[in-house]
């Protein structure tokens, strides 16, 4: 066995030669797996290597059986499926940029011959030939998600609205940051940057999921719109419903809500496969999945909205599995700039939070440019 094909070694490349510089030394340069059951930030500046690095990350995980959910707000991770194990130029031909052929002066062909030839000669160097590719997709199947979007595999958020399990249920703190972080996706979703202690329209859909919820009913939008004209409950807290929210603004709130759902561009939001952690991350066969949600197509709002829903079901996910020593599965968030921001409280702040408390399920493992550094 290859020394970097071992098990929970994720092979990273070589030892770099200071004195020699430009040259390597035949020292592997192997990563633990296990170091990545704690979170890990890749900070660097731009054009540095953070996302090859990440990638190649993504791609040892692969060979090695574990998943992946990997969020991609700019396309960059959708590359992991240009592999071509055998090669040939005529694998690389659709992918080249024509540009370069015609500035080289050689026919597109003859340009695809010399990639698949730098390729192969790059991958020798490090020890590496087709076979690792094929390896590669054998192991894994890669599959790019484009929520709001056909243009890859749709998914829809109507699970995002069904009642918790019954571990986040008998968990107070998860079922309250779970209400709490659904309730501000879908506020900003309207572009409203709700206070869940002073906004009326936050505590307002607080107590709706709070209250189907614990009842183990599932919600989905146009019954969270119906609950907003008529709550099924006549006081919030000591004061009665027409006092604390009247009926003329509740129905602004309702129609706003009511808008995006009769949007006909929302309807792709409402098909396709569902946010199911556990089909995300192995397909029906029980194959390892790489799951890239590419969200570059997506407003800032409707970004923040997804990426909160899915993070929503991934805790829900965490907290029903039993603990472990050895590396379960990575979430990637390629580029974490706006996710955690140190002066405001985004949807998605508190799931990274919450992932401190269960280091043993599930590796965060995220990366910045300099801003976020």
């Amino acid at each position: 066995m290859t020394d970097f094909e071992k098990l929970g070694a994720f092979y990273l490349g070589k030892i770099y030669d200071e004195e020699r510089k430009k040259k390597v030394k035949d020292d592997l340069v192997l990563y633990d797996s296990k170091d990545l059951t704690t979170h890990a930030v890749c900070v660097g500046m731009t054009g540095s290597g953070k996302t090859g690095l990440c990638i190649s990350l993504l791609e040892e995980a692969a060979i090695d059986h574990i998943p992946s959910l990997v969020i991609d707000p700019k396309g960059d991770i959708t590359n992991l499926l240009l592999t071509f194990p055998n090669l040939e130029g005529k694998d690389f031909l659709p992918w080249i940029n024509k540009s370069d052929a015609e500035r080289k002066g050689i026919s597109e062909e003859e340009f695809a011959d010399t990639q698949a030839q730098l390729w192969k000669k790059g991958l020798s160097e490090w020890g590496q030939d087709g076979s690792r590719i094929k390896m590669l997709k054998e192991t894994s199947e890669f599959v790019i998600y484009t929520p709001g979007s056909n243009a890859g595999t749709p998914v829809s958020i109507l699970d995002s609205f069904k009642a918790p399990t019954d571990e986040i249920l008998d968990d107070g703190d998860l079922f309250g940051d779970k209400i709490s972080a659904t309730t501000s996706s879908l506020l900003g979703l309207l572009g409203i940057d709700a206070d869940p202690l002073k906004s009326k329209e936050h505590i307002l859909l607080s107590n709706i999921l709070q209250f189907y919820w614990v009842k183990k009913n599932d919600l989905d939008l146009p019954k969270i719109i119906q609950s907003v004209q008529t709550p099924p409950f006549s006081k919030i807290g000591v004061f009665d419903i027409e006092s604390f929210y009247p009926e003329k603004e509740r129905f602004s709130l309702a129609m706003q809500l009511n808008n995006i759902l009769s949007a006909p561009g929302f309807q792709t939001w409402l098909t396709g496969d569902p946010l199911d952690i556990d089909k995300l991350l192995y397909n029906e066969n029980g194959k390892p999945k790489t799951s890239i949600f590419y969200i570059a197509h997506l407003s800032d709002s409707e970004r923040m909205f997804f990426s909160s829903l899915l993070l929503n079901q991934l805790i829900g996910w965490m907290r029903s599995q039993s603990g472990t020593t050895s590396l379960r599965a990575l979430l990637y968030v390629d580029e974490i700039f706006g996710y955690i921001p140190p002066v405001a409280n985004p949807a998605t702040k508190s799931h990274f939070n919450l992932a401190e408390t269960s280091k043993s399920f599930w590796s965060w493992f995220s990366f910045g440019n300099s801003k976020s550094g």
